[in-house]
This record gives C-alpha cells, sequence and structure tokens, in this order.
C-alpha cells in the first residue's frame, strides 16, 4: 500500500500577502499616498504658495495638469503638498492615542480589580468628547491650528485604542504560558512587556492602520471647518471648503481634493483589512 502524499506546506506571510488582493491594493494606494508625501518635499509642478492672479481658475492643461484655484495657485502642487499635512496628523495622533492607549489597557489588563474599572471609565468620560467637539474647545482656548487638531484627534484616539488593548491582553492572560511565567517568578510588568505584548502586537497594527485613515477623514473635517490646518499651508480639507463656493464656475476644483481623500482613506482601510486576514491565525488558516 501506497504511503500518503505528505500535505503541502503553509504557504508563508510574503506569498499570502501577494495573493491577497485587498491588501495589495491597499498597499498600492497607501504607497501613492507617501510618494506624494515625500515627492512634495523636492519637488512639485508649481511652487505651491505663489500665486498668479493672471493664471485663475484655468482648467486642466499642459502647464497646469490639475488647473488653477481661485488665487491662481496650482492644485496639483497643492495637493501633493496636502499629502504631507495629512501624513503629519495622522502619525502624530494615531502615536499618541497608540501610545497612551495601549500603556493604559495594558495597565488595566495586568492589575485588574479597581485600575481596570478605573482606567475603562476614563475611557468612557473620554468618549464623550468627540474629536471634532474637543478640537472647537481647544481652538476656543488656544485658536486654531494643525497642532490643536493632532492634539484632539490624539486624545480622542486613546480610549479606543485603551479597549482594544486592555480586551486582546486580558485573552492572552488567561493562555497557559503566562500561567508558565508566573510559576517560574515573573513579575506582571516583566510578563506585559516579554509575553503580553509581542501577542498583541498585530491587534494594535492592524487598529493603528485603521485609525490612520480615521485621522486623514478627522484632520479633512477639521481644515474644512477652519480649526485644523490654517493658511497657507495646503490641506485637503481647506480646498473643498474653498472650492465649494465656485462649485458651478470651476467643479473638478471639489473632485482633486474629494478623489484624493477618497483614496488615501480606501487604501489605508484595506491595508487595514488584509494585514488583519493576515495576521490573525484563524482567518490566516481559512485563506
Amino acid at each position: 500500500m501506497s504511503a500518503l502524499p505528505a500535505p503541502a506546506p503553509a504557504p508563508g506571510f510574503w506569498r499570502r500577502a501577494l495573493r491577497h488582493r485587498s491588501l495589495m491594493i491597499g498597499a498600492a494606494l497607501t504607497a501613492l499616498l507617501l510618494a506624494a508625501a515625500a515627492l512634495s518635499l523636492v519637488w512639485t509642478p508649481w511652487p505651491p504658495y505663489d500665486m498668479a492672479m493672471d493664471a485663475v481658475l484655468q482648467p486642466p492643461g499642459a502647464q497646469h495638469w490639475l488647473g488653477t484655484d481661485a488665487y491662481g495657485r496650482d492644485v496639483a502642487s497643492l495637493l501633493l503638498v496636502g499629502a504631507r499635512s495629512s501624513i503629519l496628523v495622522g502619525v502624530i495622533a494615531v502615536g499618541i492615542g497608540l501610545a497612551l492607549g495601549a500603556a493604559l489597557g495594558l495597565l488595566a489588563a495586568a492589575r485588574g480589580g479597581w485600575v481596570e474599572e478605573a482606567v475603562m471609565r476614563l475611557a468612557d468620560f473620554t468618549f464623550a468628547f468627540p474629536a471634532l467637539l474637543l478640537a472647537i474647545m481647544l481652538t476656543a482656548v488656544f485658536g486654531p491650528g494643525i497642532v490643536n487638531a493632532i492634539i484632539a484627534i490624539g486624545i480622542f484616539y486613546v480610549p479606543t485604542f485603551a479597549r482594544v488593548t486592555r480586551a486582546s491582553a486580558r485573552a492572552v492572560w488567561a493562555r497557559e504560558f503566562i500561567l508558565a511565567a508566573r510559576a517560574s517568578g515573573k513579575g506582571p510588568w516583566r510578563i506585559t512587556v516579554e509575553h503580553v505584548l509581542p501577542n498583541i502586537a498585530s491587534v494594535l497594527i492592524v487598529q493603528a492602520t485603521i485609525q490612520f485613515a480615521l485621522a486623514i477623514l478627522a484632520e479633512a473635517a477639521l481644515s474644512y471647518l477652519g480649526l485644523g490646518t490654517q493658511p497657507p499651508q495646503p490641506s485637503w480639507g481647506r480646498m473643498l471648503a474653498e472650492a465649494q463656493t465656485l462649485m458651478f464656475q470651476a467643479p473638478l476644483l471639489a473632485v482633486w481634493p474629494g478623489v484624493a481623500i477618497a483614496l488615501a482613506v480606501l487604501g489605508l482601510n484595506l491595508l487595514g483589512d488584509g494585514l488583519r486576514d493576515l495576521l490573525d491565525p484563524r482567518l490566516a488558516r481559512g485563506r
């Protein structure tokens, strides 16, 4: 009787990643966003801050690929520089939320009891102040600006990361290898750093990617209302606000930043969903 053939080895991470269509599309769109921001540091088709009143509201053409706005500025250059603002706000705001939220969530899971209850109630209290409301409060005290927008969005993300971290960490604390680590004499903080945090890192990465997309939307909304990035620094949200009064004269002025926001958010969401599928062992086995 012939022996059964050996089962084929499970595909590796990169092989599965290349076969994941949504992940590849999201990675390509995210790479395009990063490339646009990096390119704007060294080159733009036209100086983004220069106004040319003799070239106001020009349609797309050979000189100005996407046309010009009401001040004669090149729209393509504004979009490239605006990508920097979106990435800057997203990285710092998500970094604030991840650092503080993960620390609070790990503390709650490690200590339990009244500490966990206090952290969760603090998260509930913070949820009562959405990013937009918090930005309005900060603006009333300190004035509008990108720094206040970053702080508002970052504070709003703290309870989100705290809840996700606490739920994931509690599941890890119930595992057998944590009991073995305790039996070997390791304290709660050493267990958290050596065992809990590495096992929930994939969850935090996926959550950070998704929140990055929401940060871009929040920054655009705040800039649209005049609470975020201030002139003369370009911003996709403010480009939409400036274009709304010219919808009948130059409707494309609203299309370009809208498409840029949509593609950036779509790319990051697809990237986050793809990473979740690859990094979650249960979903990875099912693919």
